[in-house]
């Protein structure tokens, strides 16, 4: 379904892109389903070569603060360098942001942000039992606050 919602939403005219190299920016890539679609549909438009930028740090854990990344198994990044991840997708390069980078900017806030997905360094404690079990601790803890 995903694919189909890629194909109806992304459809790259042959006339821009064919013989050209095109670089493909995104913000992220989390299980690259899509990225290898849009890599399939630059190429079947005759780009010549396709390469990726991605304005965040490769997922590398799971997320249980909100991005709906629950097993890092899942996440193609958590199991391959950026060449095979490149590979695999179909690009000719692949370029992230570094967690280092996207620290620096943080610093630049009030508050910072949380990074676990990227690096795996929880800002709080998880339960067993994963996201389910640390949101039932969240809900419960928000209906104490409100009680």
């Amino acid at each position: 379904m995903r694919e189909n919602e890629v194909n109806i939403k992304l459809n790259p005219s042959r006339s821009a892109v064919e013989g050209k190299r095109v670089v493909l920016v995104d913000d992220s890539i989390v299980r690259g389903t899509t990225s290898r679609r849009i890599v399939n549909l630059l190429r079947a438009a005759g780009a010549k070569e396709v390469h990726m930028r991605i304005s965040a740090p490769p997922f590398v854990s799971a997320c249980y603060y909100g991005t709906d990344i629950d097993d890092s198994s899942k996440l193609i990044a958590a199991n391959h360098s950026v060449e095979e991840f490149a590979a695999l997708i179909g690009a000719d390069s692949l370029g992230y942001l570094s967690l280092s980078d996207v620290e620096k900017l943080a610093d630049q806030t009030a508050h910072g942000f949380c990074t676990a997905c990227f690096g795996g360094e929880y800002p709080t404690s998880i339960p067993s039992g994963g996201k389910d079990r640390f949101e039932k601790k969240i809900s419960e803890s928000e209906e104490d606050s409100h009680a």
